[in-house]
């Protein structure tokens, strides 16, 4: 009888250790639980975030030398889901990147080579953007007493003459068509030891022109935007009509990423970029645009 006292004993001791052992499982399950949903916002708020997409843009050393990406992009980067690789390259080369695939969306001006890549099937849309225009610069000693010229062939015609050392950027880019359509106007073929390519960007070239005391042709928004650093160049010649220089947006076909292609020219024309930073770009600290918009314009 004492033996089977004992042995209840015993079992509800066990029962009781073994309630007590569910209890803290069950409680420990209970808090996991409590914790995973006082938690699950942040999760949440990790996890929803959209993941960015590279989009590849391709443009001119000009836009990038003047500084407007510096404004442009992380705009563009606020507002939409993508990554901006910005190649900055000749216009020309810039062209071949989009024949190619390997970028989505152009920003350039080369009229001429733009209407080829369009003819051939290669762009699916192109919009102006913006303008500015070409100017002549070179030493204040002006050798080839160019100062003042209204005609840029004019000049041309006279560096050519006075065999005054010109640096051409060679690199087919816009400015360098520019430049030769002017060598065309002016009936020269450059060439002699006057005559130097540079086979580089704007920036670089206004670069080796200033240290070398030549001239060089630039589209302004590079020159007022290197100006404090180029002590030996001058505007020498402006306000010719041929010297005007219009950029464009073009969204390539065969975009890897067309949809953000679609986009960012979108938005580039949008109203609110046009005014609001490309208009405003550069008039706090010279003054004046350095772009003028004019999307939605015919030319």
């Amino acid at each position: 009888m004492e033996d089977s006292r004992q042995g209840g004993r015993v079992l509800g001791l066990a029962i009781r250790r073994w309630g007590f052992a569910l209890h803290a499982a069950l409680l420990a399950v209970l808090v996991l639980a409590l914790m995973a949903v006082a938690g699950c916002g942040e999760v949440a708020a990790i996890t929803s975030e959209v993941p960015r997409s590279d989009l590849v843009l391709a443009s001119t050393t000009s836009t990038q030398d003047a500084g407007l990406f510096e404004v442009l992009i992380p705009a563009f980067e606020a507002e939409y889901p993508y990554r901006v690789k910005v190649i900055a390259v000749g216009s020309g080369e810039a062209l071949a990147l989009g024949s190619t695939g390997d970028a989505d969306v152009l920003l350039v001006h080369s009229p001429a080579a733009e209407d080829a890549f369009m003819q051939k099937g290669l762009g699916l849309e192109r919009r102006p953007v913006m303008y500015n225009d070409f100017i002549v610069v070179g030493p204040e000693t002006d050798p080839a007493k160019i100062k003042g010229m209204n005609s840029a062939a004019a000049a041309f015609a006279r560096i050519a003459g006075a065999e005054a050392l010109f640096f051409s950027r060679g690199d087919h880019s816009g400015t360098y068509d520019k430049e030769l359509s002017l060598w065309g106007a002016a009936g020269i073929a450059p060439q002699g030891n006057w005559y130097r390519s540079t086979g580089q960007g704007m920036g670089e070239t206004l670069t080796i022109a200033d240290q070398a005391g030549g001239y060089t042709l630039s589209d302004r928004a590079t020159y007022l935007g290197k100006r404090n650093a180029l002590p030996n160049l001058q505007i020498l010649v402006e306000g010719d009509d041929v010297l005007f220089n219009q950029y464009h947006i073009i969204v390539v076909k065969n975009a890897r990423n067309l949809p953000g292609a679609r986009d960012f020219a979108n938005w580039i024309v949008s109203a609110r970029v046009q005014n609001e930073l490309i208009g405003a770009f550069g008039v706090e600290r010279f003054g004046q645009p350095l772009f003028v918009p004019n999307a939605g314009e015919e030319n």
